[in-house]
């Protein structure tokens, strides 16, 4: 190995792997064009690397869809080892089993990436924790696509770590990734001359002329790879060269490659262009139809002649050559060997990927079991493009068709619910018989039919029709029923048809699940018999982790909002002890979040909801609406712009239904009031509200829409607007009977209205919520601060109170403004004005006159004087100025 001008890059290098050895880790990317030594670059720091794990990895176009392909290649090595696979593959690194088909499970539905990328990363940490270690990756812009997402998510945590990742990468055929993974570059120089003319003497044993020297540096560039090629093109580094040499551009070296190949013996010719098929393989030689003593003699007369064919630039240069028709019929060949011979499924398909021809049953079948290898690894999008390449060998009417687009459906549902759905969609017709058909609409999840459009509505109406099996025919109505949602006809009707099921199987608590959400989101049902339903319905639902991918997701939020998911809290902590993904860890985690949210816990509450959310699988379509909704309600109770802001990024731009897209508006309003946006988020919310009455989702808890508007009406100084929406809330609150909407209802409407009543009001709700600490805890402090305005001794109770509460139930917002109010550092609350002065005051911060108050409210300009006056005594300001600071204080929004 010959280095010369490298002393600078080896020595940032080396640099770089002390500090790994240290436990500081880094990743380098070398770049440069083609053959500019950044492969002797990494294998010079392998020698380097001693005392440490060096894991190595070649990417190659060839193999660009073979999943995790690079990531096999740098750990399948040391896992080999005795015990590595017992003392590493643990905890969240066992994630990364079914990458290396270790112990997995035979149902791979619901493997998906994310929880692969996630385990590779946990892997590598393991690995480095007992020994230090280096990954050389070259040629990382042909690497696949899950190996270079767990790539990029291990770059960013290198730095606690003892490991280092470096990297070669060509310039001009960039992967998307590299721009992401690029912490530090690397870029080798053209040689200089001096350095050519060493490397000259090195190769030929001669001292060159200057002449030659400077035309090997003008043709060249410096570039190394393509001095070796004119080197092997000169008889000697002489003067009487140079013309030879100045002919020799990159390009018509390239030419001058294939006139070479041109002239050697055809089983020569065969060899080269096998080994550019099929890449360093042991069964290049049978490609080409030669012994094995044949293809090492055609090796050495290649090698001879100049013609290195394992370097890049001279397969590529014999590929390009062969014309389009010869180059897919080597292709096809080289397929059907590695097949015959018994290679893994995956490592075929991933070449069947580049056939454009009909390869037959056999093809099919190695299609299929690529797929289900790349599911099983968790890798779906591969998967995909497996079935995709296996679509174009079927017959388009056949029933192979169908299954295979039932397959392909699967896949996509992690990252493509459209497409998921439309393929089902395509595939049910094929299907003869009408069993099969509505067996593969029940494939998909009745919450991933929420978006479905008219013509597979339709569809599942027609094979409803049809069908004579009970039990699918619940499933399929249990479908049915939640595509046409966002209808208020049949929203009503569902709380009629709840009360004609049991739950005797496990069709009949499908169907039941969805209408108990339509119950509850009309609020049509008591509250107490829904959960009596909803609650039977769980018991007799095993907790498992698959559970994200049904419509138990929906009865998670019905028991939440009807304040009974006490049950539903152990339940959910044992399906995620098995959680094996992170699709399900984020599903949960959300359904969690929800739950706790609605106990009184928004500590914990927070705490799962950001989990989820940095998990970054929650996208408002599919499977993940039903948590993204929960969610939403989380945030807008905590009022966290961070997590509000990261829900709304989740967002895609894309048409949604009108009950989902008014749930995300809310959201958005809510990060405009916490802006001080109130005008603006007031009539954004007021807009959601028609929406969703319009729609039929009327549910108080889990839509609280008129509480916030109350509040919103309120800070914007109308007090009469901001009683009427609280009596709103409180009307529904009493229609669902839920206690912790009535009890939040009660104490919102009691701090807005004056007087006894008020008190009264604010009383009832701290007695309501006694079961939620939360919630409680603010009744409580606007009981406390009612009082203490009053100069009621019991306020200094029901503050301390509420103080405790707050704290134990990690409300840190909501604590700190009790303990404000405790110290007496709270100007008190908006009853401390009347109706009529708290009306004026809002007139005036709106920049009225009194003048032209007085003829607003038909009183005289002295009443006006008199509200002010007694406004700015209870305020403790002096002047007009003062008064929009000194109402926002007093009228606080709620932690």
């Amino acid at each position: 190995m010959i280095l010369l001008e490298r002393a600078g890059e080896l020595r940032q290098l080396t640099r770089a792997l002390q500090r790994a050895r240290d436990g500081h880790g880094d990743q380098i990317v070398i770049a440069g064009p083609l053959g500019c030594g950044k492969s002797v670059l990494l294998q010079a720091l392998r020698e380097r690397a001693t005392g440490m794990r060096v894991l190595t990895a070649t990417c190659s176009v060839v193999e660009q869809d073979f999943a995790f392909g690079v990531a096999r290649q740098l750990l399948e090595p040391a896992l080999g080892r005795a015990g590595a696979c017992d003392r590493w593959l643990t905890g969240t690194a066992g994630l990364a089993k079914p990458v290396f088909e270790l112990d997995v499970q035979l149902d791979s539905a619901f493997a998906v990436e994310e929880a692969a990328v996630s385990g590779l990363t946990a892997l590598t940490h393991v690995m480095s924790a007992e020994k230090p270690a280096v990954l050389l990756v070259d040629d990382l812009q042909w690497a696949d696509d899950p190996s270079s997402r767990w790539l990029v998510r291990l770059s960013k945590t290198l730095s606690e770590h003892p490991i280092l990742l470096v990297a070669a990468a060509a310039d001009g055929e960039r992967s998307p990734w590299l721009e992401e993974f690029r912490s530090t570059e690397i870029r080798p120089e053209p040689l200089s001359a001096k350095a050519i003319a060493e490397l000259v003497e090195r190769r030929t044993g001669q001292t060159p002329d200057d002449e030659f020297v400077a035309a090997c540096h003008a043709v060249t560039g410096g570039n190394p790879m393509f001095l070796r090629a004119v080197l092997n093109h000169v008889t000697s580094p002489t003067a009487d060269q140079v013309p030879h040499v100045q002919e020799l551009r990159p390009a018509r070296l390239k030419e001058k490659l294939v006139r070479g190949l041109a002239t050697q013996p055809r089983h020569v010719q065969d060899y080269a262009k096998a080994v550019a098929i099929l890449g360093d393989d042991d069964l290049t030689g049978r490609l080409a139809g030669l012994t094995e003593q044949q293809a090492l003699e055609a090796q050495r007369i290649l090698d001879h002649a100049g013609l290195v064919i394992s370097r890049p630039a001279v397969r590529d240069a014999v590929e390009e050559s062969m014309p389009v028709s010869e180059r897919e019929e080597w292709q096809a060949r080289a397929v059907q060997l590695l097949h015959d011979n018994g290679r893994p499924a995956e490592q075929v398909a991933a070449r069947l990927l580049a056939v454009t021809t009909t390869q037959g049953r056999w093809a099919i079948g190695t299609l299929r079991e690529a797929a289900g290898t790349a599911m099983r690894r968790g890798a779906p999008e591969v998967a995909a493009r497996y079935l995709r390449r296996a679509l174009r060998d079927v017959p388009g009417d056949s029933e192979q068709r169908a299954r295979l687009l039932v397959d392909l459906a699967t896949a996509e549902r992690f990252f493509d619910p459209a497409a998921s759905v439309r393929h089902i969609s395509y595939a049910v017709p094929l299907f003869r018989e009408v069993e099969d058909r509505a067996t593969a609409l029940v494939r998909i999840a009745p919450t991933a039919l929420g978006q479905a459009p008219r013509p597979v509505r339709e569809l599942i109406d027609q094979v409803a029709a049809e069908l004579n099996h009970p039990e699918l025919r619940y499933r399929l109505e249990a479908r049915q029923r939640y595509v046409w949602h966002a209808n208020p006809a049949l929203l009503t009707d569902s709380v009629q048809r709840l009360k004609q099921i049991d739950g005797g199987t496990p069709g009949r608590r499908e169907l039941q699940i969805i209408l108990l959400d339509a119950a509850m989101l009309t609020a049509r049902m008591p509250a107490q018999e829904v959960a009596d339903i909803a609650s039977a319905v769980l018991k007799q639902e095993a907790p498992h982790p698959r559970h994200v991918h049904t419509a138990i997701p929906l009865l998670i939020r019905v028991l939440a909002a009807a304040d009974a998911a006490r049950e539903a809290v152990p339940w959910l902590e044992r399906a995620l002890g098995q959680a094996t993904n992170t699709v399900e860890k984020a599903l949960i985690l959300a359904q969690q979040s929800f739950v706790l949210m609605h106990q009184g816990k928004p500590g914990e509450a927070h705490r799962a909801a950001e989990h989820a959310v940095d998990l970054a699988v929650l996208d408002w379509r599919g499977d993940t609406t039903t948590a993204a909704v929960g969610l939403t309600a989380v945030a807008m109770e905590l009022r966290d712009p961070s997590l509000i802001a990261k829900i709304l990024s989740s967002r895609p731009d894309r048409d949604e239904p009108a009950g989902c897209d008014a749930v995300y508006r809310m959201l958005h309003a809510t990060g405009e009031a916490l802006a001080g946006q109130n005008a603006a988020a007031l009539e954004r919310f007021q807009d959601c509200g028609r929406v969703l009455d319009s729609v039929g989702w009327r549910n108080p808890v889990l839509l609280p829409w008129c509480i916030t508007t109350a509040r919103l009406h309120a800070q914007l100084g109308d007090l009469k607007a901001a009683r009427d929406a609280a009596a709103q809330a409180w009307d529904r609150a009493v229609e669902w009977g839920a206690p912790v909407g009535v009890g939040r209802a009660l104490y919102v409407l009691g701090r807005y209205t004056p007087g006894r009543k008020g008190l009264g009001m604010l009383h009832e709700a701290v007695q309501v919520l006694h079961a939620n600490p939360f919630e409680r805890a603010k009744a409580l402090l606007q009981l406390g601060a009612r009082e203490r305005a009053d100069g009621d001794p019991q306020a200094q109770r029901h503050l301390e109170e509420a103080h405790r509460l707050a704290v134990g139930a990690g409300a840190e917002r909501l604590g700190t403004r009790i303990a404000k109010e405790l110290d007496g550092n709270s100007p008190g609350i908006v009853v401390a004005l009347t109706r009529t002065e708290f009306k004026v005051a809002g007139l005036v911060v709106q920049g009225l006159t009194n003048a032209e108050i007085a003829e607003e409210l038909a009183v005289t300009s002295r009443a006006i004087e008199k509200h002010l006056t007694n406004s700015f005594r209870k305020l403790g300001i002096r002047r007009r100025t003062e008064l929009p600071s000194a109402l926002a204080r007093a009228y606080p929004p709620p932690a």
